[in-house]
C-alpha cells in the first residue's frame, strides 16, 4: 500500500501532538522529516519519535523528494506564507487554524494553492470529534427542524503567560481559539454569518490590553436566513478546559459537550466530584487523530476534502469582524457574508 510522505512545520505542543500521530497512529502515512526553527527542539522530537531527518526551516525540508505533504502547525503568524511556500513547492497541505491574521494574507495563501493545483484543508478539528460530527449528521437529517439559534461556550483553563504576549506571535484570542466556533456556527448552522457584535473585556487582566488582546469576548450573530447565534470565548476559566455547544431547532435543541472528562461521577465524603478536561489535546485527542487520518487518506485516494481553505477563509472574516466590532464599538458586516456556503 503506497503511502503519503508528509512532514511537520512546527513542533510545539500542537505539531508535536501532529507528528506523535503520523508516526504511530496513521498507517497511510509516512512521517519522512520534521521542521521548526528551534533546530534543537527539532531534533529532540525526531530523537523520540526515531525518524532521522529533522530541519531548521520549511525550505530545507521542501527539498526532501520522498515529501508529497506538509502539515503546519507554527506560530499563526506564519501560517499564510508556510502554505504559499509549500504550495509553491508542489505540496498539498494541512494548516492549523487560523488560516491568517487578515484576509489579504488569507486569500493569498488561497491564490498560490489554486495555482499550484494541490490541495488545502485547514484544521478545524472540532468537526471530525465524534460528537459533533454524530450532532452534525442529526441536524442534516432535519431532526431539529430549521436551526433557528446557535450557542457555543469556549472556555481555556489558564490564560497564556505575559511573555506569550509580548511574542507578538499568534493572533488574539479570536484568532487562537474563538476560530473554532465561527467555523462551526456556520457549518452547524448550514448558513453564512451575515454580520456581528462584539462585547469584550480585559477587566480581570489589564495588562493584556496593551498588547491588543482581551480575557473574555461575547460575540453575537446574526445569519443571512434569519437566525442568530452568541459566542462566548473566555482565556481562563481556572476550573478546566471547557467547550460546549448547543442549536436550537424549530423541532427541537442538540447540545454538544460536557464538563466531564469522563462518565464517572465519584461520590466521597465532601459530595460528588467530577473529572474535569485540562487541556485541548486532552479534550479533542480523538478529533485530532481522526483529521490527520481524514486528510491523508483523502490526499492519497485523490478525494475531496472535508475542510477546505475557502473554509478557512469564512471563518476567518467572521474573526476579522468581531475583532473590528470590539475595537469600533458597533456592529460589522462580514466581508464574505455574500459567498456560498462550502462546508
Amino acid at each position: 500500500m503506497s503511502k503519503l510522505g508528509i512532514g511537520v512545520l512546527g513542533v510545539g505542543e500542537m505539531g508535536k501532538r501532529h507528528a506523535e500521530n503520523l508516526r504511530r497512529l496513521v498507517p497511510e502515512a509516512r512521517l519522512v522529516g520534521i521542521a521548526d526553527f528551534s533546530a534543537e527542539r527539532a531534533r529532540q522530537v525526531a530523537d523520540e519519535l526515531e525518524i532521522e531527518n529533522y530541519y531548521a526551516n520549511l525550505d530545507a525540508m521542501l527539498e526532501r523528494k520522498d515529501l508529497d505533504a506538509v502539515l503546519i502547525a507554527t506560530p499563526d503568524k506564519f501560517h499564510a506564507q508556510n502554505v504559499i511556500t509549500a504550495a509553491n513547492a508542489g505540496k498539498d497541505i494541512l494548516c492549523e487554524k487560523p488560516l491568517a491574521l487578515n484576509l489579504a494574507d488569507a486569500r493569498a495563501a488561497l491564490s498560490a494553492v489554486a495555482k499550484s493545483g494541490r490541495r488545502l484543508q485547514v484544521g478545524f478539528m472540532r468537526r471530525y470529534d465524534p460528537a459533533y460530527a454524530a450532532a452534525m449528521k442529526r441536524i442534516e437529517a432535519g431532526e431539529i427542524g430549521v436551526p433557528v439559534i446557535f450557542k457555543s461556550v469556549g472556555r481555556d483553563q489558564f490564560g497564556p503567560p505575559l511573555a506569550a504576549y509580548q511574542a507578538n506571535l499568534n493572533g488574539m484570542l479570536f484568532y487562537a481559539s474563538t476560530v473554532h466556533d465561527f467555523d462551526l456556527a456556520r457549518w452547524m448552522m448550514q448558513d453564512e454569518v451575515a454580520r456581528v457584535s462584539t462585547f469584550a473585556t480585559t477587566a480581570i487582566r489589564p495588562e493584556v490590553a496593551q498588547y491588543g488582546d482581551i480575557v473574555a469576548g461575547v460575540v453575537n450573530l446574526q445569519y443571512q436566513r434569519g437566525a442568530i447565534g452568541n459566542l462566548e470565548s473566555y482565556a481562563q476559566a481556572v476550573y478546566g478546559y471547557d467547550v460546549r455547544t448547543e442549536v436550537v431547532g424549530s423541532l427541537g435543541s442538540i447540545l454538544i459537550g460536557s464538563l466531564q472528562q469522563h462518565s464517572a461521577v465519584f461520590l466521597t465524603g465532601k459530595g460528588g466530584e467530577r473529572a474535569l478536561s485540562d487541556h485541548f489535546l486532552t479534550r479533542f485527542a480523538d478529533a485530532y487523530l481522526a483529521e490527520v487520518r481524514d486528510f491523508v487518506h483523502n490526499i492519497l485516494h485523490d478525494r475531496p476534502l472535508k475542510v477546505t481553505g475557502e473554509d478557512g477563509l469564512k471563518a476567518l472574516a467572521t474573526t476579522v469582524a468581531a475583532e473590528e466590532s470590539y475595537l469600533q464599538s458597533k456592529t460589522i458586516e462580514v466581508a464574505l457574508a455574500g459567498a456560498k456556503a462550502s462546508a
